[in-house]
């Protein structure tokens, strides 16, 4: 008793004591400012611990749960219910991923979730969230321990963040040959129990080939490799390290989180059960020693409603958080161009400077020397045969004097070394263009320590099988700044489409001392950087456009172009897909140049295409900017199918009309239809208060009729119009807004309030 009497004395001396110091502080505060205290934010994110498992982690729109195995389930919330494609397997190979150590696969790591470590989270991707920590161990490998890190943000609901590391806890070294992580099952029938588990439309970030398609419904046979950053067998390469999986309901997407480019693999497959397995996958081949740790690539997991746009516009807001900021565009991106391919190699400035009427005729702005101008690939200088003396100069001079500007055809990094090279089209097989590859560039000759070397110490060789200057050396950063003012200063050029732009193989040459043979891939967005910003610096007003030729872009030099394009699609399709991908990844109001219009109609002809495509429309109502190619005056039957005849003529001035005066390559996208879903194919743009809307039938060669349905509609009613063919449809209301219509090939609207 007397104890707790003793006790109780103190608390109250303790609490006087307490209350003496708070009038004494506030006292001092009337002479001294106060501080103020900071605003704590907290996250509204749950994570929810059970020992046996799973942890829970609940955000504003989706739940993820941590699984033994690591497996991290995604699942979206919608209406109070959880709708999910992962469909993780028991048993070996249901991880979240595992390493392959000494030629082994270890697949029995188990995490200790009751010991998990539970943090609030800040970085640059958000102020507020939450970080689990957990470590694993493994029964057939107990030298190895595993952690394994989840990130997830109030700014970004719909995705987690992970990354695995490995450490060598034994006394000798451990050989580290593979490390899979992020790997998932997605099962369709989750979604829709009446199709089989693969049934899913899927989009895939590898550049693997011209004019493979990226964006497909998955098939029972499917797999693919999916390998980013690294040249793909067929010489293209780079890519966007996502991989996204949909249905009408819910979608999901992978994919690497970090902005600095990194060699690894997305592979893709369909199982023998018809699940669809994917993963991201490193080859580091480290050797670990006693103590040391590999970490993974920080990948990601998101978890969505729609189809390829969010994921990607998701990717592309985690790397602008972490500094990757895409280059922001003038108003000449959106100028409609005219490219002067129409003529192939071999056009000539009486070819050029001829169109210059037709082009002031229809109000196009910009005009394209395109390729084989230049003597070859490295020095880029003009062709003798083509272009003598100062002709080169002289062009973009009558054109600067007719009120055009002018864009220069080259490729940074490639170069031709005099030892290997491929044609492009049969006027490449003349003696004199053969008599051409076979001299190797001048700056080769200079400089043979630039060139990026194999690991047999040959020449390493990317698309065309040209050889490669090496992006991590300095001096090539500064050779190609040389260039770029020689044709932008000097020679007036007013901007650059950089073609057949896609990655550069691994060095091995030992004079550059790289910490690592791929510096190169790592460095090459640099090049890129040098001859954006010198191009800007010198011409503010100027167009700096990369072509991917028909495959995806490289997310390292994605950022250092004003004007993206939909680069040699196949067909009408493969151009609305790829504004749609663009807008996601640079920004709803990107330039994006629908490249010719003639591609978008295209057969082939032995190893070439004939394109006679006139399409606009998937170019306009998709938001990009409108583009031809056409010959003008009439040269003779070798340019047939791109010759603007008469009745040609009366096409290309509508459509060039009706983008010039709506330009809803300026407004904003929206990403209001599902692809592969919505039928009709459906593009939204909102534009000056105004919804426009433009629709594709499933068939271009038959008509479609029934309802579309006009998403976006602030409330009210609003009249229908078709901005085509000035055609009064009537009015719908936005409690309500579908419209009956019955169309061929495509129907473009516009809304305009009552």
């Amino acid at each position: 008793m007397q104890i707790c009497n003793h006790r109780r004395r103190v608390e109250w001396l303790a609490l006087l004591l307490a209350v003496i110091t708070s009038l004494a502080f506030l006292g001092c505060s009337k002479r001294e400012p106060a501080r103020q205290a900071e605003t704590v934010s907290t996250s509204s994110i749950t994570v929810a611990v059970q020992s046996s498992g799973p942890i829970v982690i609940r955000t504003a729109e989706a739940e993820f749960e941590i699984l033994p195995s690591g497996y991290i389930r995604a699942s979206r919330i919608q209406d109070g219910k959880l709708l999910s494609l992962d469909d993780p397997q028991t048993g070996v190979g249901s991880a979240d991923g595992y390493p392959v150590v000494d030629g082994k696969p270890i697949e029995d790591f188990l995490l200790d979730l009751a010991h998990a470590k539970i943090s609030d989270q800040k970085s640059r991707i958000g102020t507020r969230g939450k970080r689990i920590e957990i470590t694993g161990s493994s029964s057939s490998r107990k030298d190895l321990e595993k952690r394994l890190i989840v990130d997830v943000y109030d700014d970004f609901p719909a995705l987690a963040l992970a990354s695995v590391a490995y450490k060598n806890t034994s006394p000798s070294s451990v050989k580290l040959d593979k490390l899979i992580s992020q790997q998932h099952h997605f099962n369709a029938s989750l979604a829709d129990a009446k199709v089989p588990p693969y049934q899913l439309w899927s989009f895939q970030g590898a550049s693997y080939e011209w004019g493979k398609e990226t964006i497909s419904m998955m098939k029972a046979d499917f797999s693919q490799s999916n390998v980013i950053g690294t040249v793909s067998p067929t010489g293209q390469g780079g890519g966007i390290p996502v991989v996204a999986f949909w249905t009408a309901s819910v979608g999901e997407a992978i994919g690497h989180a970090e902005p600095a480019p990194r060699v690894l693999s997305l592979p893709v497959k369909v199982e023998r059960d018809q699940r669809i397995s994917a993963a991201v996958v490193e080859e580091p081949a480290a050797m670990l020693q006693p103590g040391e740790s590999y970490a993974s690539a920080r990948t990601f997991v998101a978890v969505y409603a729609g189809d390829y746009y969010q994921p990607l516009r998701l990717y592309s807001e985690l790397l602008q958080r972490q500094g990757w900021t895409p280059a922001r565009p003038n108003p000449e991106d959106y100028n409609i161009s005219w490219c002067g391919w129409g003529y192939r190699s071999d056009v000539t400035p009486k070819q050029m400077l001829g169109t210059i009427p037709k082009l002031k005729e229809f109000g196009i702005k910009w005009a394209t020397l395109d390729y084989r101008w230049f003597n070859n690939f490295g020095d880029w200088e003009a062709r003798p045969f083509n272009f003598p003396d100062d002709a080169l100069k002289k062009l973009v001079d009558v054109f600067h004097q007719e009120g055009l500007k002018v864009q220069v055809w080259w490729v940074p990094l490639a170069v031709g070394d005099g030892q290997v090279w491929e044609a492009i089209g049969e006027e490449e097989k003349t003696p004199e263009a053969r008599a051409e590859q076979r001299r190797a560039a001048k700056v080769v000759e200079e400089h043979p320590d630039w060139l990026i070397l194999d690991k047999n110490g040959k020449h390493a060789r990317a698309f065309l099988n040209r050889a490669m200057l090496c992006p991590a050396l300095p001096a090539v950063q500064e050779y190609y700044r040389q260039i770029t003012t020689r044709l932008i200063r000097d020679m007036g050029f007013d901007g650059s489409k950089l073609d057949m732009c896609f990655t550069v193989p691994d060095c091995y040459n030992p004079a550059h001392h790289h910490r690592s043979p791929q510096d190169s891939v790592l460095a090459m967005g640099e090049v890129f950087k040098v001859v954006y910003e010198t191009t800007r610096q010198i011409k503010p007003a100027s167009v700096t456009q990369i072509c991917p030729c028909g495959t995806v872009p490289n997310v390292a030099w994605l950022p250092y172009e004003d004007q993206a394009v939909t680069a040699d699609p196949v067909g009408s399709v493969q151009v609305r897909q790829r504004i749609k991908m663009y807008k996601a990844l640079l920004g709803p109001q990107a330039a994006v140049y629908g490249d010719h219009v003639e591609l978008t109609a295209m057969k082939r002809a032995g190893k070439e295409y004939r394109e006679f495509g006139q399409d606009f429309a998937s170019t306009v109502g998709a938001g990009g900017v409108v583009g031809t190619k056409f010959t003008w005056p009439d040269y003779g039957p070798s340019f047939k199918d791109v010759y603007l005849n008469p009745e040609k003529q009366a096409v290309w001035k509508k459509w060039i009309g009706i983008y010039s005066t709506q330009m809803l390559s300026t407004g904003k996208f929206l990403d209001l239809y599902v692809y592969g879903y919505d039928v009709p194919e459906g593009y939204a743009i909102q534009k000056n208060g105004r919804m426009f809307y433009a629709f594709f039938a499933p068939l271009p060669e038959k008509p479609w009729k029934g309802q579309v349905e006009l998403r976006g509609l602030a409330p009210g009613t609003y009249r229908v119009v078709d901005y085509e063919n000035g055609k009064d449809l009537g009015v719908v209301d936005a409690k309500n807004p579908s419209a009956p219509t019955e169309f061929k090939e495509h129907l473009l609207l516009e809304t305009r309030k009552m």
